[in-house]
């Protein structure tokens, strides 16, 4: 700047000296009377010579390099302003005319110079630079946002080539020939119309106002954040999309007008020579386009800008987009694996339900029980269920037939330690029992990570209430595992060859009069004597299998064998966890009072839905007989004592049951409930059930 003010006042200096000394050589023109034809030229060539004093710089002898540098400093000032473009009444460049010695030209050039140096048409050439060099150091953000206004632009016309060419197109022949469904293709092209619109009237239009306003407002945040929960329109496109590109496939090679039309519009300037299937991939990839773009511009801003907090906010909005998209490209990959394994199996209705999810599958050898040996079998395991299945001799349809369908809910897995079968590992559930073996160390571990995981998932997911029955004192640890599970969970099978006499009464073995039997409820290798009983198994549909005297006293109660006739069931003979299952209310209550043969117990208790007139007391959960019960019809229902505010108490005709409840709120659920029954009222509202 220092340089370029020396510059202008040199200049101003030297049109001042030359106007001086022209109105000095009028004067003296008018005191000496001159010939009429005295030419315009002669009277410039009569003009001082120019020389480098005329900007006040004394010219010495040029004989040492200083006394050079200073005589070329004027030529050196000018060489700036001679850099502009002469005009067009200019012979020469003004360069040449202003050497040493040489006069000007005239006036009417030092006027024009003098007009430009005063309007600032000297500085364009600098100012060119000066905008070069700003160019050059554009904000990182500012080229993000730009490239973002781009490439919506170019998405959008993308978009217009496949809602208003390519799929009107095709419509408009499918109605004019007949030779396609519309819904054909509807189905190809799902909602792209309401994709385009959303594109092309809302988020392209906010782009380029926002961007053209950028030196007043240099913001997107804000506009991405009100407009990105519109994208989740894109799970509908995505989730068709494979579905779409099968469709279009399909119709290309079997519909010669369909072929006919997509095969015009390709090979035209339009489409860019690339096909409707690349044109269609573009919705499917924009989202995590957005994400990427949006993700460098919050990087690239600094920490105290004023879209940094809206930036950050309309990325994470962006973000559950594209998850929102992910989840449907997930959805339906799922939905794609539950189809093969469905058709694999034979199409069996009760076996694959669109809220599954597969989680492995493989071939597996299971172990038998009674010969010591493998066969092959293979496995499906689902986010509920195992099924475990015999691959089909001839597969025509179906390559898989299911033997046994075993529940998540309530299965166990372990590693065995066989030394004849390595790699073994135990399947245990309500249905079936199974040892399996895999190839491998690292196959055996994959399948039971897998197996606990679903167990471990199915378990957060749905509460559950434990059994409680309490045994004796002094009960064996198999006495308290038969009191969990025994007839719930199918058994593992104690294998023939282990054993050589009856594990009951320790009776040996022998081919003729002493064969081997299992206990269906335990799993031990037992003689006839002891397994010719009878009892109803859970895990087996209640149906009634054979097992050994001890599990037979366990589970039904008695100590010898009822009669084969049927017996009419007790009032007091329903099993607990049924009832509570389907019940109105059920929870623990703790029972007050010396009307129970005690001072305080603690009680199980129920009123079931298909009986909910009636409060049925049990000692535990899975009781398969009720301890008493209490018909509620025409019980008065009235809190407890002020001291105690979680109690409460039904009387009638001098009879008084006290209860108290484990919380406040249990116990005014419990009086709503049992009000309503002594009223005689059949049901109670929903919000006032207790699950469990």
């Amino acid at each position: 700047m220092e340089r370029e003010g020396d510059n202008l006042g040199n200049v101003f200096n030297l049109l001042t000296v030359f106007e001086d000394s022209r109105a000095s050589h009028k004067q003296q023109a008018k005191d000496k009377p001159s010939s009429k034809s005295c030419s315009a030229s002669s009277r410039v060539g009569q003009l001082p010579p120019f020389s480098p004093g005329l900007l006040g710089v004394k010219t010495k002898d040029p004989s040492s390099e200083k006394e050079q540098h200073m005589s070329k400093k004027p030529q050196a000032l000018m060489e700036p302003f001679f850099d502009m473009t002469p005009g067009p009444w200019e012979s020469e460049s003004l360069k040449d005319k202003w050497k040493p010695g040489h006069r000007p030209v005239s006036t009417r050039l030092l006027n024009s110079l003098k007009n430009k140096i005063s309007s600032g048409g000297w500085r364009k050439s600098c100012e060119v630079t000066v905008n070069t060099k700003k160019q050059l150091e554009e904000p990182e953000e500012n080229k993000i946002v730009r490239e973002l206004l781009e490439t919506e632009q170019t998405y959008v016309s993308r978009l217009h080539l496949l809602d208003q060419v390519f799929f009107e197109e095709l419509l408009k022949e499918a109605r004019s020939s007949k030779a396609f469904s519309e819904d054909v293709v509807k189905l190809i092209f799902s909602n792209i119309s309401s994709i385009h619109q959303f594109h092309s009237q809302f988020f392209l239009p906010e782009l380029q106002r926002r961007v053209k306003e950028w030196a007043a407002v240099p913001r997107i945040g804000d506009v991405i954040q009100k407009l990105a929960p519109f994208l989740k329109m894109y799970s509908e496109y995505v989730k068709n999309f494979e579905r779409a590109a099968e469709l279009l496939a399909i119709w290309t090679e079997k519909c010669p007008p369909f072929q006919e039309v997509i095969t015009r519009i390709q090979n035209s300037e339009v489409s860019a020579n690339l096909t409707l299937q690349h044109h269609m991939l573009e919705p499917v990839q924009r989202i995590p386009r957005y994400e990427l773009l949006l993700k460098e511009y919050v990087e690239k801003l600094p920490p105290d800008a004023p879209d940094q907090a809206d930036a950050q906010k309309a990325l994470d909005m962006i973000f559950s987009a594209a998850q929102h998209s992910n989840a449907a490209i997930s959805e339906m990959e799922r939905l794609q694996k539950l189809w093969d394994v469905y058709q694999r199996l034979g199409l069996e209705d009760d076996i694959v339900d669109p809220s599954n999810e597969l989680l492995q599958e493989g071939p597996i050898q299971k172990i038998s029980f009674r010969h010591s040996s493998t066969m092959e079998r293979y496995l499906f395991l689902f986010n509920n269920m195992l099924l475990y299945c015999v691959p089909k001799v001839i597969q025509v349809g179906a390559q898989f037939q299911v033997r046994t369908r075993i529940d998540v809910a309530g299965m166990k897995v372990r590693e065995l330690n066989d030394v004849e079968f390595p790699h073994s590992f135990l399947v245990s559930g309500k249905q079936r029992t199974l040892e399996l073996q895999a190839q491998s160390q690292e196959e055996m571990n994959t399948w039971i990570q897998a197996c606990q995981q679903a167990i471990d998932q199915i378990g957060k997911r749905h509460e559950t209430f434990k059994a409680a029955v309490q045994g004796p004192e002094g009960d064996t640890e198999e006495h308290q595992l038969k009191s969990e599970e025994l007839g719930i969970r199918a058994p593992q099978w104690v294998r023939d060859k282990m054993v050589t006499m009856c594990m009951r009464c320790k009776t040996p073995f022998n081919a003729l009069t002493r064969r081997r039997h299992h206990c269906r409820a335990c799993g031990y290798v037992v003689c006839a004597k002891c397994s010719d009983y009878r009892a109803r198994l859970k895990y087996d549909d209640n149906r009634l299998n054979r097992v050994c005297l001890e599990c037979y006293v366990f589970l039904t109660g008695n100590l010898l064998p009822e009669d084969k006739e049927d017996k009419k069931k007790g009032i007091l003979e329903k099993e607990s966890s049924k009832v509570s299952e389907q019940s109105l209310m059920c929870s623990f209550l703790q029972l007050l009072g010396d009307k129970w043969g005690k001072s305080s117990s603690r009680g199980w208790c129920v009123i079931p839905r298909d009986d909910p007139l009636v409060l049925y007391i049990y000692a535990a959960p899975q009781d398969m007989k009720a301890h008493t019960s209490i018909p509620l019809l025409g019980y008065q229902v009235t809190s407890g004592p002020l001291t105690d505010p979680r109690t409460f108490q039904l009387q009638q005709s001098g009879l008084v049951y006290s209860f108290r409840a484990e919380s406040e709120e249990l116990r005014g659920q419990w009086m709503k409930a049992i009000d309503r029954a002594a009223r005689g009222r059949s049901f109670i509202e929903p919000e006032g059930e207790l699950s469990d």
